[in-house]
This record gives structure tokens, C-alpha cells and sequence, in this order.
């Protein structure tokens, strides 16, 4: 009886400290690399919402793209209606209502050395881009990339779309299709986005045109 009466030792409280310790680090770890993984996953689904939202409005508008003059060479007299080039696309499209007062608008799309891909919209007005009494400010579409390049082609001499070209040289004309590749900052691609504009003549040849004219 006095062996049943005398409780636990030393040593087997020491243990049972030892086993609920560790079965609480276990647990609290569990749980950490839990939340973890899901904060991982909102980050990662926040990320894929903001591409998707962005490659929807670059197609939107790029598919939108008018035929509108939107500058004019004084010396040659040669009208731009669409200017691409590798990390910068000119175009003129209506502007959403959410965003002005709607409208034809020119769309200045670039990848600045910040690693982001800026939007600047100017009201065309005769055939000149001009800034409005109540000016859009800059927007945003997204940060933290390595890399942007658009990419062009038009219709060859036979009619078929011809190679893609890093530069639109046929400024009065706009391509046929325009490719949008994105690389963020920790090496992901986006979604190879190939636009096909409503608009288009094609412009036959006009993606193989020597280069000049920007």
C-alpha cells in the first residue's frame, strides 16, 4: 500500500514534462507551417487574380485598338496610328467610364526600370494626343517583374501572318496580332497573351518593313 500511496518520482515527472513538450512543439510547428501554407496560398491566389485582371484589361484594350491618328511628322507628314516597340506599345482605344469620362484615348503602355508595367492615357483630340483640363493620372498594372516585351506581326506579301517582330515599324497601319510575355521578379511566366486586333488591315508586309519611322 505505501508503494501504490507514494505518487509519480522525480524522474518520471521530468519525463512526462519532456513527452508534453515535445507533443507541444510538434503541434505548435503543425500548426505554424499551416498557417503558413495558407497565407502562401492567398498570396499566390492574390498574384494569379491581379495577372488575370491585368491580361484581361491589356486584351480588352489592345483588341479595341481604333485606327485613329494620334500624332503627325511635321517633316514628313507621316501619321502614327499605332507605335510598338519592345518594352512600349502606343495605341488609341475608348477608355473605360471607371477609369474617365470615356472616349478615344491614347494608350501608352510601358515597362519602366522599377520592374512595372505603367499605363498613361492622354485624350486624342484632331489627331493629336493632348492632355485633358482633368489629366489621368498614371496607372499601375503591376510591379515586382523582371521582364515585359511586346511582340507584332501583320500580314507577308501573301497574304498569310507573317514572323513575329520585336518592333511595329508601320506606324499609319495596326498589326494583325500583338504577344505580351511577363516575367515577375521571381522568375514565373504569366500566360503567353496573343491579342488578335479587331481593327486590324493587317498591313501587308507591314511587320517586315526596315526598320525607322518611330
Amino acid at each position: 500500500m505505501n508503494r501504490r500511496a507514494r505518487g509519480f518520482t522525480l524522474l518520471e515527472m521530468l519525463l512526462a514534462l519532456v513527452l508534453l513538450s515535445a507533443g507541444l512543439a510538434l503541434a505548435f510547428a503543425t500548426v505554424r507551417a499551416a498557417t503558413t501554407m495558407v497565407e502562401r496560398g492567398e498570396i499566390r491566389a492574390q498574384r494569379n487574380e491581379r495577372a488575370r485582371a491585368v491580361e484581361g484589361f491589356l486584351r480588352q484594350r489592345i483588341s479595341t485598338a481604333l485606327p485613329v491618328v494620334f500624332a503627325t511628322d511635321p517633316s514628313t507628314f507621316r501619321q502614327s496610328r499605332f507605335l510598338g516597340e519592345a518594352k512600349r506599345i502606343r495605341f488609341v482605344a475608348d477608355l473605360p467610364n471607371y477609369l474617365g469620362r470615356g472616349g478615344p484615348h491614347l494608350y501608352d503602355l510601358a515597362f519602366d526600370d522599377r520592374g512595372r508595367l505603367m499605363a498613361r492615357f492622354s485624350v486624342v483630340q484632331a489627331g493629336q494626343a493632348v492632355e485633358g483640363p482633368d489629366g489621368i493620372a498614371p496607372e499601375q498594372l503591376a510591379d515586382r517583374l523582371r521582364e515585359v516585351r511586346f511582340r507584332y506581326r501583320g500580314l507577308d506579301e501573301k497574304g498569310q501572318p507573317g514572323p513575329w517582330q520585336d518592333a511595329w515599324r508601320t506606324a499609319e497601319i495596326l498589326p494583325l496580332q500583338v504577344a505580351v510575355d511577363v516575367e515577375t521578379e521571381t522568375g514565373a511566366r504569366w500566360p503567353e497573351l496573343i491579342v488578335t486586333l479587331l481593327h486590324s488591315e493587317g498591313g501587308a508586309g507591314g511587320g517586315a518593313q526596315p526598320p525607322g519611322g518611330l
